[in-house]
C-alpha cells in the first residue's frame, strides 16, 4: 500500500486549502473501491465505509471516510494527466519488462454512458496505449472534442518507444504519427484504408508486381496460419514488400515496407474474405506481420472488452467535467493490478473476491512492489 501511496503524494490537489479530507487518503479509498467492483462515487463511500477498518490499518482517515458528494467533486475537479501519471510510476517495475519488438497498441473507447442531456451521440472518449504482451495500460488520456488522433499523439508522447512496434486502426495512419513514433525511436504497423487513398494504392501496386516478379525474380515469401474455434474455420495469409522508395514522394516519415494480410474465414458453410494492408516502418517477416497484428486486438479484446464486462463501464453514468475521466483511469489501473494475479478463476470473480476477502486485496495490491 505505501508505493500507492508515495506516488499519489505527487498528485495535485485541485481544491482549497481548509478541506478536511487527504487526497491521498481520498484516491486510496476510491481505487482499492474500483478495483473491488465499485462503479460510481455512491459506491466507494459505501465500500469505505465497510472496509474502514482495513483502510485505518494504512491510512490516518481523521475525518473518517468521506462522502459521495466528496468522492464526486475531488473526482470532477482532480487532473486525469496527473492521476495516470501516477499510475505510470507504480507501473514502471513492470513496464521495463517490455521486451525489444513488444508490441504496442493505440486505440480509443468511448465511455458510453458518460455524456450531457442530449449528447448521447457524442459520449467522452478515452485513448490508451496498450502493452500487449504485458496485458499492461501504459497510458490513457481523454479525448478533448472526441478528437482521438490529438489525444493519441499524446499519449504516444508518454511512452518509451525505442525499439517497440506501435499498432493502430487506420484512423492513425498519418503523417503527424508515424513522425512521432520515428522521432520517439519505434516502429509502426498501421493499418492503410481510404483515408490514405494516395499511399494505399501505391502499396496495392508493390503488392500486385512483387506477386507477379518479371524475369529470374521470385514472388515473396508467404506465411500462413489456420484457427479453428465457435464454429469458424480462419485462414490468414500474410506477405511483406519493399516500399520502393515511397516515403519521401508521399511524405511518409520511416516507411519501408507495405504488408498485406488475406483473412478467409467459414461459418455454417459460407465463406467471407477480408484484405488488410498496412505502413511499415521495419519490413517485417510476414510471419511477424500476422504476429503483430494479430497482438494490435488485445487492446479490444483484453482491454476494452473486459472494462464493460468486469467493470461495467458502458454503462456507468459519470459524465460531469473530468469524473468520467478520472474514474477510467481508476478502472484501466485496477485491471492492471487485477491481471497481475496468477490464481484461478475469472477476473470478475477475482475482483469480487477481493471485495469479500481482506487478505486477498492485499494480495492483490502488494504484486506491484
Amino acid at each position: 500500500m505505501q508505493l500507492f501511496i508515495a506516488a499519489f503524494e505527487d498528485v495535485p490537489d485541485p481544491r482549497a486549502e481548509n478541506v478536511r479530507h487527504d487526497l491521498v487518503e481520498i484516491l486510496i479509498v476510491a481505487f482499492v473501491a474500483v478495483l473491488c467492483g465499485a462503479q460510481s462515487c455512491a459506491e466507494m463511500a459505501e465500500f469505505g465505509r465497510e472496509k474502514i477498518k482495513f483502510f485505518t490499518r494504512f491510512l490516518k482517515l481523521k475525518h473518517g471516510i468521506p462522502s459521495h458528494d466528496t468522492f464526486s467533486t475531488v473526482l470532477r475537479m482532480l487532473d486525469p494527466k496527473a492521476l495516470d501519471a501516477a499510475f505510470g510510476q507504480i507501473n514502471a517495475r513492470l513496464v521495463a519488462a517490455l521486451a525489444k519488438g513488444g508490441v504496442i497498441a493505440i486505440d480509443g473507447k468511448s465511455l458510453k454512458g458518460a455524456y450531457d442531456k442530449g449528447g448521447k451521440c457524442a459520449p467522452k472518449m478515452m485513448v490508451s496505449a496498450y502493452a500487449a504482451g504485458l496485458r499492461l495500460t501504459l497510458a490513457t488520456v481523454a479525448a478533448k472534442g472526441r478528437n482521438e488522433v490529438d489525444a493519441a499523439l499524446e499519449v504516444i508522447g508518454l511512452i518509451d518507444l525505442k525499439g517497440k512496434i506501435v499498432t493502430g486502426d487506420a484512423l492513425h495512419c498519418n503523417r503527424r504519427m508515424v513522425e512521432k513514433i520515428v522521432e520517439k525511436g519505434g516502429d509502426y504497423c498501421i493499418a492503410l484504408k481510404g483515408n490514405q487513398e494516395s499511399l494505399r494504392s501505391d502499396a496495392s501496386a508493390c503488392l500486385l508486381a512483387a506477386e507477379k516478379p518479371k524475369g529470374a525474380r521470385k514472388a515473396p515469401p508467404t506465411a500462413r496460419t489456420e484457427t479453428k474455434a465457435h464454429g469458424r474455420v480462419e485462414t490468414r495469409v500474410a506477405v511483406v514488400v519493399d516500399a520502393k522508395g515511397l516515403a519521401e514522394y508521399h511524405g511518409f516519415k520511416g516507411l519501408k515496407a507495405f504488408g498485406r494480410i488475406e483473412a478467409t474465414r467459414q461459418i455454417d458453410g459460407k465463406t467471407t474474405t477480408d484484405v488488410r494492408i498496412f505502413a511499415l516502418s521495419r519490413k517485417l517477416s510476414p510471419q511477424a506481420l500476422l504476429e503483430t497484428a494479430r497482438a494490435h486486438w488485445q487492446i479490444e479484446n483484453a482491454l476494452h472488452w473486459q472494462l464493460d464486462v468486469s467493470f461495467g463501464e458502458d454503462a456507468a453514468r459519470n459524465r460531469k467535467d473530468n469524473g468520467p475521466a478520472n474514474i477510467a483511469v481508476l478502472r484501466r489501473r485496477a485491471l492492471d493490478v487485477a491481471r497481475l494475479d496468477q490464481s484461478k478463476g475469472s477476473l470478475t470473480t477475482k475482483l469480487k473476491r477481493a471485495g469479500w476477502n481482506n487478505a486477498f486485496m492485499l494480495k492483490l495490491l502488494c504484486q506491484m512492489r
